[in-house]
């Protein structure tokens, strides 16, 4: 579907002023919804609060998501300086407060009925609000998987890394390791092999995942090595990372590794468990969109990471998040236009 025009059926309901006190015992009605607070999210808010669309965004228990937890972010359009991903997010945070959105912070959607194509859709917080919306715009993004290893939360920022093109520079002439075998595992390593002076490659098999094209040129580069059937055991040091655990799954042999660096890349889940069954999602589990960033049902909208499984850049999040509020913002102007002309129909007398 991901070109394809979808069709429209007008549904109606009584008008309600977004963001207005709720009756008892009924959800509070809001004119746009926007579930998650990365880059894609807090650009759909700034573009639907100009708009005049008085959007909710419904942040999740951490604001910004994966970017918040970049140490330095220096390949962002128009910021020659680097900045930290939260002082990112805080900008766009309050740059789209400025114009009229509001962010609800510390709550996370927890339940959603799209059931109704056009809406008003519903949706639940897991601090037991509950609203109504005209339109939703899904911009909950996806989750690294992690090694679940002692030191990996610790580390992550000093020396743990899931994003080489945010945080490869920063390892310059240092030895770092790479975790993983599939294609993003090696594309990140042979991007790093142009900053670091040796990259090692640790996999718990003896033969990799990636495509051959990606093998071949991973083999032929002279920076990077391989660790066979191998698993991080643990990440250590004391301010940053200094070594890291090592065990052999054959022979169950356990050493000690010293790197400046380790860069995890074992895969992304789409934060998209919530919206199985109401929304066409792919074999991966992102929700499938077309070019205006429409989902599978009318009037609501996905951007970012949680459709986004080839790019994952900050840059590319925003465009999405613009081009879903525009769509969403066009949708329902469309429909207004539409209640107003029948509206304003005179009644058929015989």
């Amino acid at each position: 579907m991901a070109d394809e025009k979808l069709s429209f059926t007008l549904t109606t309901s009584t008008p309600q002023t977004a963001g207005q006190p709720k009756p008892q015992g009924a959800p509070q009605h809001e004119k746009v919804i926007i579930i998650g607070s990365g880059p894609a999210g807090l650009t759909a808010a700034l573009y639907t609060a100009r708009a005049q669309l008085n959007p909710l965004v419904i942040a999740g228990h951490e604001l910004g998501g994966q970017v918040s937890l970049t140490y330095e972010i220096e390949n962002y359009p128009g910021f020659p300086e680097p900045m930290t991903g939260q002082e990112l997010v805080e900008r766009m945070k309050a740059q789209a407060e400025r114009f009229g959105a509001r962010i609800k912070m510390f709550s996370a959607v927890s339940e959603v009925d799209f059931s109704r194509p056009g809406g008003p859709f519903y949706l639940r917080t897991d601090d037991g609000d509950e609203y109504e919306a005209e339109a939703v715009i899904i911009t909950a993004g996806a989750t690294h998987r992690h090694l679940n290893v002692p030191g990996e939360k610790e580390f992550t920022g000093n020396g743990v890394s899931y994003c080489a093109t945010c945080d490869g520079f920063f390892f310059r002439d240092k030895n770092v390791v790479v975790v993983g075998g599939g294609d993003s595992a090696l594309e990140e390593a042979l991007f790093l092999t142009r900053f670091a002076r040796r990259v090692d490659i640790i996999h718990r098999r003896d033969e990799l995942r990636a495509g051959k094209t990606l093998q071949r040129r991973a083999f032929a580069n002279d920076k990077i090595h391989f660790i066979w059937n191998t698993v991080v055991e643990s990440i250590n040091g004391t301010q940053h990372v200094e070594s890291v655990t090592l065990r052999d799954v054959k022979t169950g042999e356990v050493r000690d590794y010293p790197t400046d660096g380790v860069f995890i890349f074992i895969g992304h889940d789409p934060n998209s468990d919530l919206f199985a069954g109401q929304l066409e999602r792919d074999a991966f589990g992102y929700i499938i969109t077309d070019r205006e960033m429409r989902t599978s049902v009318e009037g609501v909208f996905a951007a970012g990471e949680i459709q986004d499984r080839l790019f994952r850049q900050v840059a590319t999040s925003v465009g999405q998040g613009t081009a879903a509020a525009m769509s969403a913002e066009r949708w329902l102007a469309e429909r207004e236009a539409l209640a107003e002309a029948a509206d304003q129909q005179e009644p058929v007398t015989s």
